[in-house]
């Protein structure tokens, strides 16, 4: 697989309601706005097209459904890695809120399943969770993929890093009402993890929720590279493979992780 560039695009967006070719035209026309060179990494919010609706009927999507076409078109058209949010129907009647990765030729590099769907709106009625961590080689870099509500499960992101994960993406609907939770689990899972983490959430309001954006990306060592503020806006980070390096090494506290039994 080519490898990224170590540029890394967050889109932030006010995702229309259960509108996926208004949110389209939205991002088209950010992604045009940014410009990101070949081979860059393009994050967008989860659920991308269509908010965080719990009416899968209405807007989940087959395999092959417009927001599946419309991201593949526009990481060929960008010759970039692109990580989106689609409600995605699949395996017959299976319902996930899917974190899809995309290659620079448009193919489906890999899927990420949200494993913890979120309780308080009864989403688990609605999706079906998800039942492992994946990581996506992305020839430089390897980048794991996860969705809202797993950012509160440690393990999961423990998981991803034994098998080799160095990037955590976050795509997220975090409400404004717990941003302080979001900013602490993000630097903590970057710390704890001695990995990038990256933060995309959606800005604005639906019809449950308002959204601070606060799309954000954090260093292996807890830092803030860039922050976004609580507007449409579109941020851009570059990675850096000597300092995920050297810090694993000079403080290796991966390598003194384990299981809790003894």
């Amino acid at each position: 697989m080519v490898s990224i560039n170590s540029a890394i695009f967050c889109f932030q967006s006010n995702t229309a309601w259960e509108d996926p070719r208004s949110n389209f035209d939205k991002l088209e026309g950010a992604v045009k706005s940014a410009d990101p060179a070949a081979e860059s990494l393009l994050v967008f919010p989860e659920l991308t097209t269509a908010g965080f609706s719990m009416d899968t009927a209405k807007v989940a999507e087959a395999i092959d459904g417009p927001s599946m076409e419309f991201f593949s078109n526009l990481a060929a058209s960008r010759a970039c890695h692109t990580i989106a949010g689609v409600p995605l129907r699949s395996d017959g009647d299976k319902i996930t809120n899917s974190a899809i990765c995309f290659s620079p030729d448009g193919s489906v590099a890999g899927r990420y399943d949200k494993m913890r769907p979120f309780p308080l709106v009864g989403e688990g009625t609605h999706y079906t969770a998800g039942t492992g961590t994946t990581v996506i080689d992305c020839g430089g870099w390897k980048v794991a993929p996860f969705v809202c509500y797993d950012l509160r499960f440690p393990e999961l992101f423990r998981d991803a890093v034994v098998k080799g994960a160095e990037v955590l993406v976050v795509i997220a609907n975090w409400p404004s009402r717990r941003v302080e939770h979001w900013m602490a689990l993000l630097r903590a899972r970057a710390i704890e993890n001695q990995a990038y983490v990256v933060g995309v959430n959606r800005c604005g309001s639906d019809p449950n929720f308002s959204y601070p954006g606060a799309s954000i990306v954090v260093d292996p060592m807890g830092e803030t590279v860039v922050l976004a503020g609580d507007g449409p806006e579109t941020i851009r980070a570059t990675l850096n493979r000597s300092l995920l390096d050297d810090w694993r090494k000079e403080f290796p506290a991966l390598a003194d992780a384990r299981s809790c039994t003894p």
